[in-house]
């Protein structure tokens, strides 16, 4: 497999998502008390289903604008569905955020992801991400590459997209589009550009329809095109 650049999903691919801990409406009165001193306004079920509306409106609305796959700013989005989010200061919210994601679900580094991205770095490829995600996300990663001595450094600013930040999201066509002209400037082509993800629709199907190569990543050991982070690298990735 001759690739000279790895593109990843993040959810389900460097990071395993795990089901929230089964106190999570504990967690949610601490957090909100943490930050306001006082009892929540509104259970956490009702929070969720404020964001969901909310959501469900502006994609409405960003769909009528002609845009198939949009992405929300969270930060607005709970800001509206809880509005005393609003007082907090930008660096509060954010840590308000992250507590909040944590009520959702636990993420933790996919087994042998640490080993494998040490290994592709050691050999000089391009790194990148393709990843539906907000600004939390890019903490809860850090946060999980951490104990491995690794960081975001891993990754090149320029080939990573992130969802929030662009206001549409995978499987649109455009992500994969805004990555290959990037590493089309930097003398690479179609082929010689790898998506590893666990979806076929988001990620694996995007990627092809534009010439890339692709890993479905999963933890079989045998699996036509696919398989765990160790199988990947044991394919042999020649730049």
């Amino acid at each position: 497999m001759k690739v000279r650049a790895v593109i990843m999903d993040v959810y389900q691919t460097l990071l395993e998502v795990r089901p929230p801990a089964a106190d999570r409406d504990r967690v949610w009165e601490r957090l909100w008390f943490d930050f306001f001193r006082q009892a929540p306004p509104l259970r956490l079920e009702d929070f969720s289903a404020r964001c969901e509306q909310i959501i469900r409106r502006d994609h409405a609305e960003a769909r009528a604008r002609g845009i198939p796959h949009p992405e929300v700013v969270w930060a607005a989005v709970a800001a509206e569905a809880a509005p005393d989010l609003a007082a907090l200061d930008p660096a509060d919210r954010d840590r308000f955020l992250l507590g909040q994601a944590q009520t959702w679900h636990e993420v933790r580094l996919m087994p042998g992801a640490a080993e494998a991205l040490r290994i592709l770095a050691q050999r000089g490829l391009w790194l990148g991400i393709a990843s539906n995600a907000q600004p939390y996300t890019l903490e809860e990663l850090s946060a999980a590459l951490a104990p491995e001595g690794l960081g975001l450094a891993l990754f090149d600013p320029e080939l990573c997209f992130w969802s929030f930040a662009h206001g549409f999201s995978k499987p649109d066509p455009h992500v994969v589009r805004i990555l290959t002209a990037r590493l089309a400037l930097r003398g690479l082509g179609p082929g010689q550009i790898l998506m590893v993800g666990d979806r076929l629709d988001n990620d694996l199907d995007p990627a092809r329809a534009q010439g890339w190569q692709t890993w479905r990543l999963n933890n079989q050991e045998e699996s036509p095109g696919g398989g765990s982070w160790r199988r990947l690298i044991e394919a042999g990735l020649d730049g």
